[in-house]
């Protein structure tokens, strides 16, 4: 992460904006936010991950096969989940399993299909992974736990507008959603 410049630079692009004329300020800083704040959290993240022997991509795999149940997952699956292309999903899951971390499996029901499963170095790897970057606080640190709550509600809007998901109206959530 680059030295820490000494103004929000949000902040001067919005003045600047407004101070154009141009229409869309708010928004405009709404997604400048986000982006940068992603850059920031993957940064500090990248680091521990580094430590691991993991890139980021990597370890977003094993997440969802730790957290899926049963710590196996469909490769189609796969790739809805982690939001990147099929290909991308191939050649992590190879890295992945070069190392001993996951194995491919027959899906139970279609003999076209692929199971990614967690081995035990996998799942030993993932629970480390996770350890450490629970000491770290995942990176948000300056926020409160309903500060946080908060920011995964709203974030989840902007999601579901985006249409990375559907919930019908009436629709209960998830009951331990953050």
């Amino acid at each position: 992460m680059p030295r820490p410049i000494s103004v929000d630079p949000i902040e001067v692009f919005f003045d600047e904006w407004v101070a154009s004329g141009r229409s869309g300020g708010l928004p405009m800083a709404a997604t400048a936010s986000v982006t940068r704040s992603h850059r920031v959290l993957l940064a500090r993240n990248e680091a521990t991950l580094r430590s691991f022997g993991l890139t980021f991509a990597r370890c977003e795999a094993l997440m969802l096969l730790l957290a899926w149940p049963g710590n196996r997952v469909p490769m189609s699956r796969m790739s809805e989940w982690l939001m990147v292309h099929p290909t991308s999903v191939t050649n992590t899951v190879d890295r992945l399993a070069q190392h001993g971390l996951v194995n491919r499996a027959p899906h139970p029901t279609d003999r076209r299909a692929l199971m990614v499963e967690l081995t035990d170095s996998g799942r030993g790897l993932a629970d480390g992974v996770v350890a450490a970057l629970a000491d770290d606080g995942f990176g948000v640190h300056g926020l409160t736990h309903d500060e946080m709550r908060t920011l995964v509600a709203l974030l989840r809007k902007v999601r579901r507008a985006g249409g990375e998901f559907r919930v019908e109206d009436g629709e209960p959530t998830r009951s331990r959603s953050p």
